[in-house]
């Protein structure tokens, strides 16, 4: 069993130069961040852009091509006993479909010399206390990503390194998982964690780390990319639009039809807009600041990132979501 000794006193994730090819692609380019103990860290980027391959060389399950990662100053390869250092959750599918849940996590507990009892004790906390008898391959998408979720946990560890893991999950599932994410930070544990969700990432993650191309390109408080990367715009109603409409234009600002029947005014100030509605005497009904959503800001951000996009037309032609 690791020793007090064996175990750093403070524990982060330092990616250094961090580089991985497969042949003539560039999977991860020169790559330093550190992930920091008591905050949620999402780890964001477009598809394509380097993230689970990241995640793969901090558990030595890829070798980087240069460069390296740091767990608590040391490899992962280093680590006696890595289920009680790192919990990882990568690939929920990397199962056998024919061994039962409990016997899963049984094989992983004796192999890092945990008790036997934690096996039911995770079962019960990621709810799947009811499902220790069945076999992987009955299990849906959402309950395998519990069980990957419990097997992350299975030796308290200090670190967590989370692919996707709410993918799959209905809303009571990503709520738990959100609050234990919450819970595992505030406890002082490093916590990593990507995710397409931005909406999610906008209300859990303290900090993020955006790659594109597997290059960094924000490693930012979630306070700070907004205020960096987002972009304020004002909010307005009134009776006579087309009138001031034109005083608008004539200052130099560009308003755009919103939803609802309002107006939307970029890089602009109410304050400013109040003054020439005032001098125009038009009424306004609404004026309001309104700042980007996380998912708003990182879209601008990785634009020129994106190795794969697509317009979604309608059968019509016309642009719209897809179904």
């Amino acid at each position: 069993m690791a020793t007090k000794e064996d175990r750093p006193t403070r524990v982060s994730i330092d990616v250094r130069d961090l580089s991985k090819r497969y042949g003539s692609t560039v999977a991860v380019e020169q790559l330093t961040f550190r992930v920091e103990p008591g905050r949620v860290t999402g780890f964001l980027g477009p598809n394509g852009a380097g993230k689970s391959t990241t995640m793969r060389m901090m558990i030595g399950l890829d070798r980087p091509t240069g460069g390296e990662v740091l767990i608590g100053g040391r490899p992962y390869s280093q680590i006696r006993e890595p289920l009680r250092e790192v919990g990882a959750l990568l690939d929920p599918s990397a199962v056998h479909p024919g061994r039962r849940a409990r016997d899963q996590l049984l094989v992983l507990a004796r192999s890092n010399r945990i008790p036997d009892r934690r096996v039911d004790v995770m079962l019960d906390r990621v709810g799947l206390a009811g499902a220790a008898r069945r076999r992987l391959g009955e299990f849906s998408l959402g309950m395998r990503q519990r069980l990957g979720l419990a097997a992350a946990l299975l030796g308290e560890p200090r670190v967590l390194i989370l692919d996707e893991p709410l993918n799959g999950l209905d809303p009571e599932g990503i709520q738990g998982v959100r609050g234990l994410l919450r819970e595992l930070a505030e406890g002082g544990r490093v916590v990593l964690v990507s995710s397409h969700l931005m909406n999610e990432m906008a209300v859990t993650a303290d900090h993020l780390v955006v790659i594109g191309r597997g290059r960094l390109l924000a490693d930012v408080s979630m306070t700070d990319f907004g205020a960096r990367y987002g972009r304020g715009r004002v909010r307005l109603r009134t009776t006579r639009p087309e009138r001031l409409g034109r005083a608008l234009i004539a200052e130099g600002l560009t308003p755009a039809p919103a939803k609802g029947g309002a107006w939307e005014v970029a890089d602009a100030q109410p304050d400013r807009i109040g003054v020439v509605a005032a001098r125009e005497r038009v009424p306004l009904q609404e004026l309001a600041l309104r700042s980007d959503s996380l998912e708003e800001a990182f879209l601008r951000l990785t634009a020129v990132s994106t190795d794969f996009t697509a317009e979604f037309t309608t059968d019509s032609g016309r642009k719209g979501a897809p179904e």
